[in-house]
């Protein structure tokens, strides 16, 4: 394929899945708004944290997750197919090894946590333990899925993506409607109950197109001892790393919830919500990117790879700025305009969340590099050391008294230095990047972000004289000022010559049509 052809695929891609994510974000947040008042803010907050067992105990999944995905886009783009075929066997026989462990420890370590750990309110444990069950079950279909995502973004079939995710929002939000007409008591179970049902359904449709538009996903279960050894060997390392991750994110809710009140957990949960919707733009753009990063990577062109990456890292910091800045200064109103009852500390968790997933766009994109190359080990060894370290740090002042936001400001150290330190030096070190690669790229973010910033924040922190208690006209100013003062910075300092000249182009040719 040429160049033009890729990134038409990838602009192609990225706008099927901005459809996806658009109608998606705002089905699921108006959703997440009716759970809550349905289900009221301590039986969300149970769903929530019990569901966080589960998500902890499949960590080796995650590992996987990334894993699979690679090798499946690293044989795609080779174009050995008899190889694709037994890796994708061995790669699902290995998922459902997996599932069987979490089951496993799921119905003994995590029971016990559940039942003796968790602070669940009286008369609700026997909902918890159904709500935990149904959250295995989830779980199982969750990690038994991972192979065929995998295949779905190797092929970068991103179409499929679009419209059965609408069709699963439009699913939740039609399942919050049902709680409504259903007995308080057994509102949390029907609810667990049913988002379970749809995960199966869902499931099943993607597995259904895979077997019928992928020949290597006709699984045969058998492991090839060869192709095992290499996924493993890449895997266990990226285990380690993954070890952090639900540490920083489901092990501190978890730990909220034994600390402090489940309407505390439910702040910290609606504010991932707020933050993962956003984060839905980035991963889009990144989802399409990444199996052309990789697949110039197999071929050999380490020159393509690189300028791909380092391009697609600028954008993805550009795209997080122009929502990041506007929901970080419309934190407050935004939460009032989407709920009813806004939990205590929500608005202050929303906003470092929101910050830390700005500063994330380096860490993430770096890591693409590694994952091209295959070079985890040091990954693997840095990542989880900094999330463990975040644990009984957390526990500790927790048990000082601290406030909960004091895990939202490690979380954003963490970023930090993964995204600023250890990921820098491990893409020079490893797979051929230059500092001078990566300067310039801090000192254009940097240089559109110092240009950006001023007008938000002047309106900002003078808002009661402008706009005194209109959050409407407030929000919407916040968001036109910071919109055109990014754009501003982005035309003048964030992109090439050959960037605008593509726009210009773009724009006459449209316009001529």
């Amino acid at each position: 394929m040429t160049t033009e052809t890729n990134n038409k695929t990838i602009v192609k891609n990225s706008l099927l899945l901005y459809f996806r994510m658009l109608c998606t974000m705002l089905i699921s947040l108006y959703t997440t708004r009716v759970v809550l008042d349905v289900l009221g803010v301590e039986q969300y907050g149970i769903y929530q944290a019990v569901g966080g067992i589960v998500v902890m105990l499949s960590f080796i999944n995650a590992a996987l997750s990334n894993g699979t995905s690679r090798f499946l886009t690293f044989e795609l783009g080779k174009g050995d197919f008899e190889k694709l075929k037994k890796t994708f066997s061995t790669l699902l026989s290995l998922h459902i090894i997996i599932a069987a462990a979490v089951v496993l420890f799921a119905e003994t370590v995590g029971l016990w946590f559940v039942c003796n750990k968790l602070i669940i309110p009286d008369g609700m444990m026997h909902s918890a333990i159904i709500v935990y069950q149904l959250s295995i079950l989830t779980s199982i279909i969750t990690i038994t899925q991972v192979p065929y995502n995998a295949s779905i973004i190797s092929h970068e079939r991103m179409g499929v993506y679009a419209y059965l995710s609408i069709f699963e929002a439009v699913a939740n939000l039609l399942i919050a409607y049902a709680l409504m007409v259903c007995d308080d008591s057994s509102k949390l179970v029907l609810y667990a109950s049913l988002i379970c049902a749809l995960k199966i359904s869902t499931a099943l449709y993607y597995r259904y197109y895979c077997i019928k538009n992928f020949n290597e996903t006709e699984f045969r279960l058998k492991i090839d001892k060869g192709i095992m050894k290499d996924v493993l060997g890449y895997s266990v390392w990226n285990i380690l790393a993954s070890i952090s991750a639900p540490l920083r994110n489901q092990g501190a809710i978890i730990l909220i919830n034994i600390f402090f009140t489940p309407s505390v957990v439910t702040a910290r949960s609606i504010a991932n919500q707020v933050n993962m919707a956003a984060n839905q733009f980035l991963d889009n753009f990144r989802t399409a990117a990444n199996p052309q990063i990789v697949k110039k990577y197999a071929k050999g062109d380490y020159v393509g790879s690189k300028s791909l990456l380092l391009t697609s890292t600028r954008f993805s910091y550009f795209m997080m700025l122009l929502l990041g800045i506007p929901i970080i200064l419309t934190a407050e109103q935004i939460l009032k305009l989407w709920l009813k009852d806004v939990p205590e500390y929500s608005v202050i968790f929303l906003q470092l969340a929101i910050l830390t997933s700005i500063i994330e766009v380096f860490n993430a994109s770096f890591y693409t590099a590694l994952y091209a190359k295959g070079r985890m080990k040091e990954n693997a060894l840095i990542s989880p050391i900094l999330g463990i370290l975040s644990f009984p740090v957390m526990y500790i002042l927790f048990k000082a008294g601290f406030s909960p936001v004091s895990m939202a400001w490690i979380m954003l150290i963490i970023s930090c230095i993964l995204s600023f330190i250890i990921k820098p030096i491990l893409i020079i070190k490893y797979v051929n990047y230059r500092l001078s690669d990566i300067l310039p790229l801090f000192k254009t973010c940097v240089i559109v972000t110092i240009i950006a910033l001023p007008p938000p924040l002047f309106s900002y922190y003078y808002k009661e004289t402008l706009l005194p208690e209109n959050d409407i006209l407030y929000t919407l100013s916040i968001v036109i000022i910071s919109t055109l003062s990014i754009f501003t910075g982005v035309w003048f300092f964030g992109l090439t010559a050959q960037n605008k000249d593509i726009i210009i182009r773009a724009i006459n040719k449209q316009i001529k049509k």
